[in-house]
């Protein structure tokens, strides 16, 4: 069955869209010599809180749980036949013993369930001989081993570029591979693809889309083709050359899983409040101890209902303007009302929660528990970390939200703190009511506004710009080709292992474990400036401070992923077995690479640049296709924008299963390599080059014929795209490399890497920043200055006398930092704001991640105090005083003033310190 985009599109553009280059597997020539008079740094590390969001997420990601559901009284219709569906979830049911497939029926809005039939077994590999696997004792007396499955298989070694024979060893159940005691894996010396959960396993060997167009004819599972148009075929061969390997993979692979619209998914979001006997204690969720005394519910086919426990000397109160429409209903018995969620739970195909996974969820499992539910009356299956439902899909927004990669380059970092408060603010400009006293405290009316606002957030989150999150959702589900509740749970690292896992078992490949990776390819060759970095990283120019007018920014668009293509980076191209590619050296390495093979890495990176930067992105801006196509393409241009900007970031981590020391350097060495040349090139035009960092170079005033030379020497040089990426009136940078405040034309101010911005600066510190910020602002000429400087001395005085004659309150001077895990898991360093959060959990007061943690700087030992706790005579002054210098020097070092100066301390007056 075809599905047709016809009545999407209209006539194409008569203006082409430029070319990709054509592939090559030959480094690329040494650009002409150049006065090399350039400074190599690295690149600065994180701040502490970033450091550890990261690190907790790739703790939190590398080793996901197998999803298995357990036995339930909740089941979705199984039909023999169905029309076209979305294909949401693969999981692994215990009840049926095999997998389970969860399919999205758009014209019903409904959940079927479709079991394999297929006779699919999970499965190791290993290069002990058949005949061994089947007379080992160990092998034969495990109870989950299947010996009439076991067979021998063919696989190409990627690392040795071979074929070998593998003996394949099926199992009964997913635990008898690994995660039970003791697993096959563990009782079989070597193995191959053991690690790797069912579920993803599954959808390995079938090949199977998760987000995409599937039905079940006569029984079987199978996918819908979806019918991209003659017209847009006919456009996308214009843009890509028929013939090369990356056209064909993206015409028929990609192009339709791309162009294929999601559906408007029918869901339902819900909130519960649990009676609680203090304001800042978040009930246990394990301990279920307290009822739950109300619960929202908001859904896409117009629901909006709260459940309200009935207590004795509740007042009702008065019905606020939020509760207009909104249905309310009591009752006497906590029981009845979880009853009636629960049916809520089990009739939407999707059920959204902000942390439902962490409490809403795991509170109601176990609370059920306490009233008396067996377990197979409760729709929802708990995990370590994540509670899954029985019928429909579980999305955590929570989870979604808090990815790094989902907050910095599909939503550009609109919010800091994943609460949510702060993310429906910045994404909605809508905050949760405010709470001054218990939820018990609250009257009937008070305690629904509250509840229902918080549901009210959850669903407008999925839904705004025209479904936004779902339609990401479902194309990141295509492009990892992971289960919804997985995508929406698991990093960018997780992602893309999925993909090329994938990718692998579909070309027959198999998947290298990591040990011998680097086994064969070794480590790499350069040194890290970076404490605790394997090898040297981005080069940053080291800027000259001061305040520079009309600054052009030119932008490497992809730096990276366009290396990985054009010098075909990838495992196992990198130090391949072949000696005639030795002499094939990758520039400024020891590396060669392999000029027989196009690398998987260096193929699939390519192609979703190549896709995005040359289709999507320019049809996202396309004025003659149809508003809802162009939004369509946008968040297409946008989903491929998060993987690739985070591709290189997980092929150069250590913990990515693929990592390749050599390839990781070799991505960084040519980054440097096209840098530095493109600077040296710059100016021998010329050109002033004033600073420089990853991918993006500062020229002083140059003139347009200076830019097009550059731009058109490094698109010959390399086959990378450098483009202008920003003007700015003006430039102020500060002595240290990657700060710097830019002013752009319309008086918006640019501000990357200074103190003053960073989310977790005391308030006191950010508002004399503000004020600094927008006298800088007003600056139009080099006169314009004078006055500027006079009025930032000014505020950076009152801030510093301000706090030294205690002026400020607690809250001024709290340092606000987000907690990434639970308190006791931060076992390597205790930060400031762990120390602060002990010591209310101390006080009794439970935490959880994502809590925002107040706390002040303060002479006792312990050197912090949570605001809670605090009082302003114990306030250390000296140490905020740093914080104060460290905010301003940075700007005014630009603008040659000295902070001490500004202060009143005096040059004598250091010395006599001294």
């Amino acid at each position: 069955m075809n599905i047709s985009l016809d009545r999407f599109i209209t006539k194409e553009p008569k203006e082409q869209e430029k070319k990709p280059k054509q592939e090559q597997l030959e480094p690329k020539p040494k650009p002409i010599e150049a006065p090399k008079i350039v400074i190599e740094k690295e690149a600065e590390e994180e701040p502490e809180e970033e450091e550890e969001e990261l690190e907790a997420e790739v703790e939190g990601a590398e080793e996901p749980e197998e999803a298995l559901l357990e036995e339930t009284a909740f089941e979705a219709e199984m039909p023999e036949n169905t029309g076209p569906c979305f294909l949401l979830s693969v999981s692994y049911s215990g009840k049926k013993g095999c997998a389970l497939v969860k399919l999205y029926d758009p014209e019903k809005g409904k959940i079927y369930f479709w079991y394999d039939n297929t006779g699919h077994r999970p499965y190791l590999l290993t290069d002990m001989p058949l005949q061994e696997v089947l007379k080992n004792p160990n092998v034969l007396k495990h109870p989950g081993f299947d010996p009439s499955h076991c067979q021998v298989v063919k696989k190409i070694d990627l690392l040795s570029d071979t074929e070998i024979e593998l003996t394949k060893v099926t199992a009964k159940d997913p635990l008898s591979i690994g995660g039970r005691g003791k697993g096959l894996r563990d009782i079989i010396p070597q193995t191959w693809e053991s690690r790797i959960r069912y579920h993803d396993c599954y959808i390995y060997d079938r090949e199977l889309y998760p987000g995409y167009l599937y039905r079940i004819r006569n029984g079987v599972l199978e996918r819908v083709d979806y019918k991209v148009s003659d017209e847009e075929i006919e456009a996308f061969k214009k843009i890509f050359p028929p013939g090369d390997e990356i056209f064909e993979e993206a015409l028929n692979r990609w192009l339709p899983l791309f162009s294929c619209p999601a559906p408007s998914y029918r869901r339902v979001a819900i909130d519960i409040e649990v009676s609680t006997p203090q304001l800042d204690r978040i009930p246990d969720a394990k301990a279920a101890e307290y009822p739950v005394i109300s619960a929202a519910i908001v859904s896409s086919d117009g629901i909006r209902r709260v459940l309200l426990l009935k207590r004795s000397e509740v007042p009702l109160g008065e019905r606020p303007p939020e509760l207009e429409n909104v249905e309310l209903v009591f009752y006497d018995d906590e029981k009845k009302l979880l009853e009636d969620l629960f049916k809520i739970l089990s009739s939407y195909p999707i059920v959204l929660t902000f942390n439902g996974d962490n409490f809403d969820l795991r509170y109601l499992w176990h609370r059920a528990l306490k009233l008396g539910f067996r377990k197979d009356q409760i729709p929802i299956t708990l995990g370590r970390e994540v509670a899954l439902l029985s019928v429909g899909i579980h999305v955590d927004l929570y989870k979604l939200l808090h990815n790094k990669a989902i907050q910095v380059y599909a939503f550009g970092n609109k919010y800091r703190e994943v609460t949510l408060d702060s993310v429906a603010s910045a994404l909605l400009g809508v905050k949760k009511v405010p709470l001054e006293k218990l939820v018990t405290e609250l009257s009937y009316m008070d305690l629904a506004a509250y509840c229902f606002r918080d549901a009210e957030l959850t669903y407008n989150l999925s839904s705004f710009n025209n479904d936004m999150v779902m339609n990401l959702i479902t194309l990141l589900m295509r492009i990892s080709r992971l289960s919804m509740e997985d995508v929406t749970r698991q990093g960018v690292s997780n992602w893309i292992k999925n993909l090329l896992y994938f990718e692998h078992r579909r070309r027959g490949y198999l998947i290298p474990r990591q040990e011998d990776i680097l086994r064969i390819k070794g480590e790499t060759f350069t040194r890290a400036v970076i404490k605790g970095k394997k090898y040297l990283g981005a080069i940053v120019i080291e800027p000259r401070p001061g305040v520079y007018f009309n600054v052009v920014v030119l932008d490497f668009a992809s730096l990276y992923p366009s290396i990985i293509k054009q010098w075909n980076i990838s495992y196992e191209t990198v130090r391949c077995p072949h000696p005639e590619c030795r002499n094939n050296l990758l520039p400024n390495t020891p590396h060669w690479v392999c000029r027989k093979r196009r690398g998987l890495m260096s193929l699939i990176t390519g192609l979703l640049r190549d896709i995005r930067v040359y289709w999507f992105k320019p049809k996202s801006k396309d004025k003659s296709l149809s508003e809802d196509l162009r939004r369509w393409y946008d968040i297409v241009q946008h989903a491929l924008k998060v993987i690739l900007n985070a591709s290189y970031g997980v092929f150069g981590a250590e913990v990515f299963p693929l990592y390749c020391p050599p390839a990781a350097e070799s991505t960084t060495a040519i980054g440097r390599y096209v840098i530095t040349n493109t600077i040296a090139k710059a100016r021998q035009e010329g050109v002033d080059v004033i600073y420089g960092d990853t991918d993006s170079v500062f020229l002083h005033d140059p003139s347009q014929e200076q830019i097009n030379t550059l731009l058109d020497w490094v698109e010959k040089q390399f086959s990378i795209d450098l483009e202008v990426d920003k003007v700015y009136s003006y430039v102020t940078f500060s002595k240290r490399k990657k700060n710097y405040l830019g002013v752009l034309p319309n008086g918006v101010v640019d501000i990357k890497g200074l103190v003053g911005k960073k989310r977790n600066t005391p308030m006191f510190i950010k508002k004399a920043f503000e004020e600094m910020v927008g006298e800088l602002s007003k600056v139009r000429s080099p006169e314009d200055f004078e006055k500027a400087k006079e009025k930032i001395k000014e505020i950076a005085k009152a801030c510093y006398f301000g706090l030294k004659n205690r002026r400020f309150s607690l809250d001024d001077l709290a340092f606000k930092v987000m907690l990434s895990r639970d308190v006791n898991k931060y076992v390597k360093t205790t930060p400031q704001h762990v120390k602060a959060a002990k010591q209310l959990v101390s006080k009794g007061v439970e935490l959880k991640p994502g809590d925002i943690i107040s706390y002040v700087k303060v002479t006792t030992p312990v050197g912090v105090k949570p605001v809670q706790l605090a009082r302003i005579d114990e306030i250390d002054a000296d140490k905020y005083i740093g914080h104060i210098r460290t905010t301003f020097e940075q700007v005014l070092d630009a603008l040659g003033i000295e902070f001490d100066e500004i202060i009143g301390v005096t040059t004598l007056d250091l010395f006599a310190k001294h």
